[in-house]
């Protein structure tokens, strides 16, 4: 064989090999998950968000037929789980579960990550819902009446949250500034803690998550003035939403998202975000969801992306409104 018959040969052969291989090289580099998959959360064991990252998890790992670990990393209102997965190797097998995560970025002025740069949105997974609570012995009955309560007492009445930065306490100072009074907060380390304060006179009213205090609602202990989600939840559908009673309280919507390090590859993105859609689709996720007051709202990756935004927006022009410094 000549030289150049040589030379064709092997260049044939070589794209023909080239030809072959290609489909399955494809097929390996977008296989997902290889490995365990490690769900970060910024909450303590107990918390909503730790449930739900927890149902998730669960369903994942049966689906996928690999581990899925959830990581709790609790502490500054989520930044040091959110600077773990920031510095995860981006290939989708870390990924972030947060509920406080846009409104770290609002608040704090020094964060060890860039929240839109270094983060990329998989899914909002559901919206969660707080509520306004006061004890029966207050003697208020309806939103207007603790609002008409605080304004005959301007800077003495006391209402308590959770630690403050967290969704507890961002939806008690929007209430503030959307009735227009003047208050004082005392933060604790939990919404439940700070809800016990309410419960025993300690504090006039508190803003927590539901789940926790639900209990204390159904058992006559607390009264619930309000949901903080636009629409009633259905977990107690007698307790109107803040927004029947105070229109401006519609936006930002409280959520559960997952995120991912940024250059995560686009294809294993939407994969995780169509494996959590299937999930969430489930009845008994709906289920158990619906009975601590969310409401399933998975998104695409490009839409949760858009959500972010609008969120860390929203919050940091409520923080200046607030006063709130950013640390």
């Amino acid at each position: 064989m000549h030289t150049f018959q040589r030379v064709m040969f092997a260049a044939v052969f070589q794209a023909w090999v080239a030809a072959v291989a290609a489909p399955g090289l494809a097929q390996a580099q977008q296989r997902f998950p290889t490995k365990p998959i490690r769900l970060v959360t910024g909450s303590a064991p107990g918390a909503q968000t730790n449930t739900v990252a927890r149902m998730i998890a669960r369903k994942m790992s049966e689906s996928w037929g690999q581990p899925v670990v959830v990581d709790n990393r609790p502490g500054a209102a989520g930044v040091l789980a959110a600077s773990m997965v920031a510095k995860a190797t981006p290939d989708g097998h870390t990924l972030l579960i947060a509920s406080s995560f846009p409104i770290s970025a609002a608040l704090y002025a020094n964060l060890p990550y860039d929240p839109l740069k270094d983060f990329a949105g998989v899914t909002q997974i559901a919206h969660f819902t707080q509520a306004l609570l006061v004890a029966p012995s207050l003697g208020v009955r309806s939103v207007k009446d603790l609002i008409a309560l605080a304004r005959a007492q301007p800077g003495k009445i006391i209402w308590s949250s959770g630690v403050a930065g967290l969704p507890s306490h961002l939806n008690g100072e929007r209430f503030r500034l959307a009735a227009g009074i003047k208050v004082v907060n005392v933060a604790f380390k939990a919404g439940i803690e700070a809800c016990i304060e309410t419960l025993t006179g300690r504090t006039h009213y508190c803003v927590a998550g539901l789940t926790p205090v639900l209990p204390f609602i159904k058992d006559g202990k607390l009264l619930a003035l309000a949901v903080t989600t636009p629409q009633r939840s259905p977990a107690v559908p007698e307790v109107p939403a803040m927004a029947e009673t105070l229109p401006d309280f519609k936006k930002p919507e409280s959520s559960y998202g997952l995120l991912a390090p940024a250059k995560t590859p686009r294809p294993v993105l939407n994969q995780i975000s169509k494996e959590v859609a299937r999930i969430l689709d489930h009845s008994d996720i709906k289920e158990r969801l619906q009975a601590f007051g969310s409401v399933p709202a998975p998104t695409t990756p490009q839409e949760y992306d858009k959500i972010l935004r609008e969120q860390i927006e929203t919050l940091s022009r409520l923080a200046r409104d607030a006063g709130l410094r950013a640390r």
